[in-house]
């Protein structure tokens, strides 16, 4: 679903977020460095919209996500959702606050109880937001069934009994039942076959379409992000270093790294070639990042500024923005 810029309004604002993990050392256990998994990131997500979240591994795609969910409490910054900051609500304003912010995890399996047949698993949702009243929750939950592609008598079977594309439309029926305006998928189809792939993504837009939802969709697999996206943020080493509209960043990426991810997308014609980007070196570690630009140690580009300045994040254009020296 294309966002027009008429249409866009803020649904959540991301200012300044940090997320350290402590590491512990010595006798006493005490604090002697951090992982930087997170380090000053700021971005908004638009109502209606999908953005998408790319990056290697390690870069911070799901912590940003865990970190907006406070499922890890973040070290620092503001999340401002529908106008409340979020690092600022208690755990008891917060759990109401979780009725319009759900999530779908990567692992269909791991995420749902196996004790627990379909029909306990999204009541406990529904009960928990006090959402629908209890003589109506076994039909909401043929309602949610029926909308991700099941049948009512799903409802008695146990999770260990689906495959894992079904498994995965009952965690996206569970995010449903309590009504969200925003939906984090943390590598929801990274675990599926490429074929069960298509058809939850073609799911995800169709219930976007139906019940106005926004995603946050955090991926590694460019040709995904490329089939679902409105917007993309690329991410390195815990920064973000490119975001753009979908066309934008496809075909006239700005950044050096969002070029060699590109590169390294498979071409489908045997007979035609794409020049690839092979970045040497390996990525630094988040404990001790490089001064300057994260990415100089990498880049091919790299000029002197690179090495002792961060580029701040910048629009290059209309509605691209970058955090490049070399960009103008």
């Amino acid at each position: 679903m294309s966002i027009t810029v008429e249409e866009k309004k803020v649904l959540l604002s991301v200012n300044q977020l940090k997320q350290y993990f402590p590491i512990k050392g010595g006798i006493f256990g005490r604090t002697v460095n951090h992982v930087k998994a997170v380090d000053d990131i700021s971005f908004d997500i638009y109502q209606g919209e999908t953005l998408s979240i790319v990056g290697e591994s390690g870069c911070g795609k799901s912590t940003t996500g865990r970190a907006i969910l406070r499922l890890d409490e973040p070290t620092s910054g503001t999340i401002q959702f529908q106008e409340k900051d979020l690092l600022s609500l208690s755990k008891k304003e917060m759990r109401k606050v979780r009725k319009d912010l759900q999530v779908i995890f990567q692992d269909p399996f791991a995420s749902l109880n196996p004790r627990q047949t379909v029909e306990q698993i999204l009541n406990e949702a529904l009960a928990i937001q006090n959402v629908v009243p209890k003589e109506n929750r076994k039909h909401r939950i043929e309602e949610l069934l029926g909308h991700v592609g099941l049948r009512p008598e799903s409802m008695e079977r146990y999770p260990h009994e689906f495959s894992g594309g079904q498994r995965q439309r009952i965690g996206i029926a569970r995010a449903l039942a309590v009504e969200p305006k925003l939906i984090i998928c943390d590598e929801a189809v990274s675990a599926l076959d490429v074929s069960i792939q298509a058809q939850v993504l073609n799911l995800l837009k169709s219930l976007q379409r139906q019940f106005n939802l926004t995603f946050l969709f955090i991926s590694h697999d460019l040709g995904v992000v490329r089939h679902i996206s409105d917007r993309v943020m690329v991410m390195y080493l815990g920064k973000v270093v490119e975001i753009a509209d979908k066309k934008s960043i496809f075909e006239q990426p700005q950044h050096p790294y969002t070029r060699a991810l590109l590169s390294a997308i498979p071409v489908p014609n045997p007979v035609q070639k794409r020049e690839r980007i092979i970045l040497t070196g390996d990525v630094p570690s988040p404990i001790d990042p490089p001064s300057g630009c994260r990415f100089h140690t990498r880049c091919p580009f790299a000029i002197d500024i690179c090495k002792s300045q961060a580029p701040e994040l910048k629009i290059s254009a209309q509605n691209h923005q970058v955090a490049c020296h070399i960009v103008s």
